[in-house]
């Protein structure tokens, strides 16, 4: 077992994965303010101490593709061409609850929750059809939230005003882990 140890002990670490794809969809610009003015509000209710999430980063995951060192190329292209195959019209989405999900000690996601939204369960279940077939694992399992901060302390679920939008589009991001940036890597419109 020695022998095996020292082995190891003489190879670098492995590359971090700093670099994460997914495709999501995107609240309108005046839908994301008004998601980041209520996650404050929520933020006080609770007495949280994290920051909200930047309204620009407001999203709703619909797969996520890998944490990565570096963006590989191959997946990207690959995503790129699974989401060119998808036919989805225009649709809205409703969020109707908000409260935190289980999580990581200390971090624990407070959510917009949405559970019937059909369009996005649809657009959701094509998507990962067409990624199937280009190879790329979908997500077995979709839960439509809207994350708004990670905190220590726990909210129970409540309903809420609904909040909702139009989703005309959706988009794969790149996201730089730990450094809060979120870019575009290519958008795919809704069309009747």
């Amino acid at each position: 077992m020695t022998g095996q140890q020292s082995l190891f002990a003489d190879m670098p670490p492995p590359p971090e994965r700093r670099d994460r794809l997914f495709f999501a969809v995107l609240p309108d610009a005046h839908t994301a303010d008004r998601i980041f003015r209520f996650a404050q509000t929520l933020r006080a209710e609770h007495g949280m101490t994290t920051r909200v999430q930047d309204a620009g980063r407001m999203h709703v995951t619909l797969h996520h593709l890998g944490d990565f060192a570096g963006v590989p190329q191959h997946v990207v292209e690959a995503a790129c061409g699974a989401a060119s195959t998808v036919r989805a019209a225009p649709f809205d989405v409703v969020f109707d609850s908000a409260g935190s999900f289980s999580g990581k000690p200390g971090k624990l996601p407070l959510v917009l929750r949405g559970d019937d939204n059909p369009g996005l369960r649809a657009l959701q279940r094509a998507l990962g059809a067409a990624m199937a077939k280009a190879l790329l694992p979908p997500d077995a399992s979709f839960t439509p939230h809207v994350t708004l901060l990670r905190d220590p302390v726990s909210a129970p679920a409540a309903s809420i005003d609904p909040i909702g939008w139009r989703v005309r589009e959706f988009v794969l991001i790149h996201s730089l882990i730990g450094q809060t940036l979120h870019v575009p890597l290519g958008s795919w419109t809704l069309q009747d």
